[in-house]
């Protein structure tokens, strides 16, 4: 399959090559100069470049790896395109011609159809808890009927979308905190959700905020978990935070999403006394937003009490003022998908 128009120049900006990514829902980007393969960047690249508090504004060259790209040339075998892509684990593979000029790409779909990839179990003992226990209230009057967990986007309900995408890599123990029409989420998790899940409820008497119930699973928890909220989901490669996580030894990683802000006017920087220093012209500002998911050691729960209402960015907080390592991966805007306010679920709904 050609993906050809999903290229850019070596002078494109890191973030303008960020967001052709969601616009072309691709991690891969090809760099093309004077009509000749250059290279080419992924999400991981800038996302590490972020990691790094690399200006955003500056060229993709500045952030661009050091190694030798793998291509092929069209005079080579199909065979041998699929052997070297098999035996390096690429998910694509640039061909180029004679002039070295990119004509094609390949990506595993499209040669190893039959062949699936290595079933993830680095996170089969690795729980998942997701906070469904609030009322839904920016969402009325649809959850005066429906709870927000159980509103649909792809059909089914948004949280069975989030717990089959922690499904993906291997999870198998969800544990769900619920309080409001818990009992119509029961019934209908229990009907939606594959046999492959262990899943056990946690039935808050009163709202315990987005930490609080916690609580009740502090005897659960011995090593890593993850927490996410009920009404967002984050289109990313988990194996790449969870190495981020693990490498810088966080005990807590917040997953962030960039946010683009254009300002339709001209912004203006004076001095003490009134002198003008800067004027700007319409400029965009770029933001890390909270997503509301978090990689979380069990340290936590040193600071939630039993049954008390706490959010957890209180808990971080806390635990950042008391030394602990907190760590932030932070993913493209179009990869972070929210569905809490209403016009952020009609956007995601007509999206589709």
């Amino acid at each position: 399959m050609e993906r050809l128009q999903h290229t850019i120049t070596k002078e494109t900006k890191i973030i303008k090559a960020f967001s052709l990514m969601d616009q072309y829902r691709t991690k891969v980007l090809f760099i093309i100069e004077n009509n000749k393969f250059y290279g080419l960047i992924s999400a991981g690249d800038i996302q590490r470049a972020i990691i790094k508090n690399t200006d955003l504004n500056l060229p993709v060259s500045n952030i661009l790896r050091k190694e030798k790209y793998i291509v092929c040339k069209d005079t080579d075998p199909i065979e041998h395109v699929k052997e070297l892509m098999f035996e390096k684990r690429l998910e694509c593979m640039p061909v180029v011609n004679k002039n070295k000029e990119l004509i094609r790409v390949y990506s595993w779909d499209d040669l190893f159809t039959t062949i699936k990839r290595k079933k993830n179990t680095k996170f089969r003992n690795i729980p998942l808890f997701v906070m469904a226990g609030g009322y839904g209230s920016r969402l009325k009057p649809i959850t005066n009927v429906l709870p927000k967990p159980l509103i649909p986007l792809n059909e089914k309900p948004f949280i069975v979308d989030i717990i089959d995408g922690f499904g993906h890599y291997g999870m198998k123990d969800i544990y769900i905190s619920l309080n409001y029409k818990r009992e119509l989420i029961e019934f209908v998790l229990n009907t939606e959700l594959s046999k492959q899940y262990q899943v056990t409820y946690i039935h808050e008497k009163t709202p315990l905020g987005t930490a609080g119930s916690l609580s009740l699973l502090k005897d659960k928890f011995k090593s890593t978990f993850i927490l996410t909220n009920c009404d967002i989901l984050v289109d990313v490669d988990f194996n790449s935070i969870y190495e981020y996580h693990r490498n810088n030894k966080n005990m807590v990683t917040m997953v962030a999403s960039l946010k683009n802000i254009n300002i339709p006017y001209g912004t203006i920087i004076t001095k003490d006394d009134g002198e003008l220093v800067e004027l700007k012209e319409k400029p965009e500002i770029v933001l890390k937003i909270n997503t509301g998911v978090y990689i979380l050691e069990p340290v936590v729960f040193d600071y939630i009490q039993n049954n008390k209402f706490i959010h957890i960015t209180t808990v971080i907080e806390r635990m950042k003022e008391d030394g602990y390592k907190v760590g932030v991966y932070t993913v493209s805007e179009g990869s972070w998908i929210d569905i809490g306010e209403w016009p952020k679920y009609l956007k995601n709904l007509n999206d589709k």
